[in-house]
Parts: C-alpha cells; structure tokens; sequence
C-alpha cells in the first residue's frame, strides 16, 4: 500500500475510518467523529476517536498528521485499492480457499442481480479475457 510495501491491514473500527478519509479526503479528528456517529447506532466519544487515529498514524502508519495548524489534520496514507485488494484477497484465501469463482457463484446466488450489473460483469469478464 502507498510507499509501505507491508501497511498493517487495518482493523473494522479503522476500516471505517479510512473510508470517512477516502471519501471527504484529509481532515480533523472532530470531522470524522461527527461521520462516525451519523453511521452508528452507538455514539463513539471524540476521545476514542482520537487515540485510534493516533495509533493508526503513529503505530500503523495507516495515516498521517500534519501538526502546522492549531487543529491537527489527519491524511490516509493507505491507498484505498490497494486495503481493498489485501482485505479481499485475504477473505478469499480464508473463505474460499483462494477460489475466486466459489466467491463469484456465492455472491451471484446469494444476491438479487440487475439487468446492470450482469452487464457490467459481462464487459469485465470480457475485459480480463483480453489481457
């Protein structure tokens, strides 16, 4: 991930953090507490909030902390595909046994699938068979 080539995977808890990041980009501990408790059903206290980002950045490495202003901002340093392929990669080899196709058949018969996204399956498939 990033520039670390061995980036901890993170836990659910920092998980969540990294998408709040991913998605609204570099921000303060404030900001991504007030998005954690508009997704939970239990209110998480800032002070939680705040020594797991710590963690993630001083220990992890998951992020980092630019200290120039007053309030500290907070940056993911772990890319999103790259979490993405690690955690997924990780699920398959335990779930699945590193089998791609028992996670697609699962997924496709466990699941409601649209005109859409058969078609959005059918161009990828059909793109991987080009490489």
């Amino acid at each position: 991930m990033n520039n670390h080539p061995k980036l901890p995977q993170p836990t659910e808890s920092e998980l969540e953090i990294l998408h709040i990041l991913w998605e609204h980009g570099p921000n303060t501990v404030r900001f991504v507490n007030d998005k954690l408790n508009d997704q939970q059903k239990k209110e998480i206290g800032y002070t939680t909030t705040l020594k797991l980002m710590q963690i993630m950045a001083a220990d992890k490495k998951l992020l980092s902390r630019n200290t120039e202003s007053r309030t500290h901002i907070y940056k993911a340093e772990a890319k999103q595909t790259d979490t993405q392929k690690a955690l997924l990669k990780k699920f398959v080899d335990a779930t699945f046994r590193g089998s791609a196709m028992n996670l697609v058949m699962q997924a496709l018969g466990n699941h409601e699938t649209s005109e859409t996204e058969l078609a959005e399956i059918k161009a990828l498939i059909e793109q991987i068979e080009k490489k």
